[in-house]
């Protein structure tokens, strides 16, 4: 029986978090100073953990945020699947009434169950659900790494939740996160468990 611990974390701020603006699939930004120490702060609380492998995105800031597991030489892979869902033409665009009216409508439309939705150029919730799956298949596939850490993205961490967690993908938005906030799945060999819940203890200065 396959039993696995899973640490996902959303990766540290970067320059666009900070100024608000929507970055997504198509953006791949660096972290920023509040970012790189974000990490550090995660890094210093999570060294300990013996992960056997380290999962991340495509985008460079993911790996970013876990570079201090990494260079302590834990195996690490790049997922395309953990890649963030792509916004389409509103990637990189600072924030508008216009496109912050097209934001509040296409999150109606996902939390009434119109889940094909998406804006041009964009993924819907059903596309990166699809991605998210086939990535999960492959870190599921290696039962010797008991404990890893999955390094993704703030909407497509939403939704691997509740693929994990089993409920509607309409349901996202109960899953809150920040940047470089932690949730602790346990599989028992049957079912994911929430151990650890929107957990961002590590960030707060001594």
């Amino acid at each position: 029986m396959i039993q696995k611990t899973l640490y996902i974390v959303r990766h540290g701020q970067t320059e666009l978090n900070r100024q608000g603006i929507v970055q997504g699939r198509g953006m791949d930004t660096d972290l920023n100073d509040e970012g790189r120490k974000q990490a550090s702060l995660f890094f210093e609380a999570y060294q300990t953990i013996p992960f056997d492998k380290i999962y991340v995105s495509a985008l460079k800031r993911t790996q970013q945020t876990v570079q201090k597991f990494i260079d302590s030489g834990i195996p690490y892979e790049k997922l395309s699947g953990l890649d963030e869902l792509a916004w389409g033409i509103h990637e990189g665009q600072p924030s508008t009434t216009q496109n912050k009216a097209a934001f509040l409508q296409i999150m109606r439309d996902w939390l009434d169950g119109r889940l094909d939705s998406k804006f041009e150029g964009g993924e819907s919730p059903n596309e990166v659900e699809l991605r998210e799956r086939e990535a999960l298949d492959i870190i599921m596939s290696h039962p010797e790494e008991k404990t890893v850490l999955i390094c993704m993205h703030g909407r497509a961490m939403r939704l691997l939740l509740c693929i994990l967690t089993n409920v509607p993908l309409t349901q996202m938005d109960t899953f809150p996160h920040q940047n470089l906030v932690l949730y602790k799945v346990i599989y028992d060999g049957e079912k994911f468990e929430i151990a650890d819940f929107n957990n961002a203890e590590h960030l707060k200065q001594p």
